[in-house]
């Protein structure tokens, strides 16, 4: 009977990838059916109460989305604010100040790495397109070397970083909302490697690649660079200040970080007023609603345009990703319930790289259906009834499998992920082009991410 449950949950996930993947069917609609399927199975098997099916699928939806979703939601408004302001540029411009105009495609990296931590790596390639061609032209340097450090640096932290909606989705799924701090404080230490590998990366492989950028640049960089700087101030205005660019992503972190300090045993910040003040504004809805509070201030003027349309756009971004998650949270929930975790787990109880297997999945996932929220949604659901079989339950043990699920989930980017086009389209790259650089990129801050993770559960598990 293991033996057939064990099917009945693989063939759930394959249920998953044709889905999404082959009849693009939307991943919400793809999950909810996986935990049907699974429920359905296991009942038909004896395994399971088939009048809980409906109840646990429920239960299991609206259980992961009171932990999470007005986490997402407050996410999302805080980078279409970074986004439309002209915040997103001003964090660059400074970053660029400080790395220096010797180390551009490094200024790209970082740049991008900061950016992604509340905005979608896709919208923040779009909007530190015209940055990119303009420091490209006046540093004469690889225009391909310049726009793979850009995707790279944004990549590195959209899958490990919160409040980054698909990592806080899989840091719900694992149990960790009272620990976002500690996922936040792991999830920088493991993208700084996986930057610095996309950086690397696009160093090689922009010496051995050209493209048409490049060729205009040699050609025509006098009259370009005026053009695209003039492009910039001409969308933007005048520009947020720094602090204010700054302070809307690194105060919420800041105050979640202390929240998980506060809330650590043995009191270390004692148990009056100021820890209770850090525990109470660390939890991630109200660190979150500082941020939206200190967006407020990037807008121009607090006009209908900003209070209702930004804010509504933001909205609009969230309702996909709250909906695959809360599915997500249903599709865990049935597995949950059903024996089929512990025939899983007991199969895997003997393995001695056990934050391996969170990996494979989502690379599996992420390589399929293309898209790195849904490969992190749907294996944290998975996994979260296996940590204590492959002894990852302990916090640490599940920080740990977000950090393995985030790096699977970027492995890799190609031809079904929005962001591969995005790239290829803003960098006029043609299809075989952006698999040798963007493609084997993904790939390689994958690798670098699971060794890095892999080497921490070493000491740290």
């Amino acid at each position: 009977m293991g033996i057939i449950m064990i099917l009945l949950l693989v063939a759930s996930i394959v249920l998953i990838v044709i889905a999404t993947s082959v009849f693009k069917l939307h991943p919400f609609i793809a999950l909810i059916f996986a935990a049907l399927f699974v429920g359905l199975g296991a009942s038909a098997l004896g395994q399971f109460d088939v009048m809980a099916v409906e109840a646990t699928i429920r239960s299991g939806f609206g259980g992961i989305l009171a932990y999470i979703g007005i986490v997402i939601v407050l996410g999302t408004i805080i980078g279409v604010f970074l986004e439309k302001s002209g915040a997103a540029i001003k964090m660059a411009d400074t970053i660029l100040k400080i790395v220096g105009p010797k180390r551009p495609g490094l200024a790209m990296s970082i740049i991008g790495w900061f950016v992604s931590i509340p905005v979608f790596c896709d919208s923040g390639y779009v909007i530190l397109s015209a940055l990119r061609k303009s420091v490209t032209k006046k540093a004469k340097v690889s225009a391909t070397m310049m726009s793979v450090a850009l995707a790279t640096g944004l990549y590195a932290s959209h899958t490990l970083v919160p409040p980054t909606p698909g990592p806080i989705a899989a840091a719900g799924n694992l149990g960790l909302e009272d620990s976002l701090g500690l996922v936040i404080l792991v999830g920088i230490f493991v993208s700084i490697f996986t930057m610095i590998a996309g950086f690397i990366w696009a160093k090689f492989i922009g010496k051995k690649v050209k493209i048409q950028e490049d060729y205009d640049n040699e050609a025509f960089f006098a009259n370009g660079l005026e053009v695209e700087e003039e492009l910039i101030e001409q969308k933007y205005g005048k520009l947020p200040s720094t602090f204010m660019a700054f302070a809307t992503i690194l105060i919420p972190i800041l105050l979640i970080a202390l929240g998980t300090i506060a809330s650590f045993p043995g009191d270390l910040m004692g148990a009056g007023f100021i820890a209770n003040l850090f525990k109470f504004f660390g939890k991630p809805v109200m660190a979150l609603l500082v941020g939206f509070f200190f967006s407020l201030g990037l807008a121009p003027k607090l006009d209908e345009e900003v209070l209702m349309k930004w804010i509504g756009e933001g909205i609009k971004i969230a309702g996909p990703i709250i909906l695959i998650t809360g599915a997500g949270g249903a599709f865990g929930a049935i597995i949950k319930a059903t024996p089929v975790a512990a025939y899983l787990g007991a199969s895997m109880s003997n393995w001695s790289v056990g934050i391996l297997v969170p990996f494979f999945i989502a690379a599996a996932l992420k390589t399929a259906q293309g898209s790195s929220t849904t490969a992190l949604v749907t294996t944290s659901a998975l996994m979260a009834p296996l940590l204590g079989s492959l002894g990852l339950d302990s916090t640490m043990g599940s920080v740990l499998t977000v950090m393995s699920i985030g790096s699977g989930a970027m492995t890799v980017s190609h031809a079904n992920d929005s962001y591969f086009w995005v790239i290829a389209e803003f960098t006029g790259m043609d299809v075989k082009t952006a698999y040798k650089s963007m493609t084997m990129a993904t790939l390689i801050q994958g690798i670098v991410g699971i060794v890095v993770v892999f080497i921490l559960s070493l000491f740290l598990l």
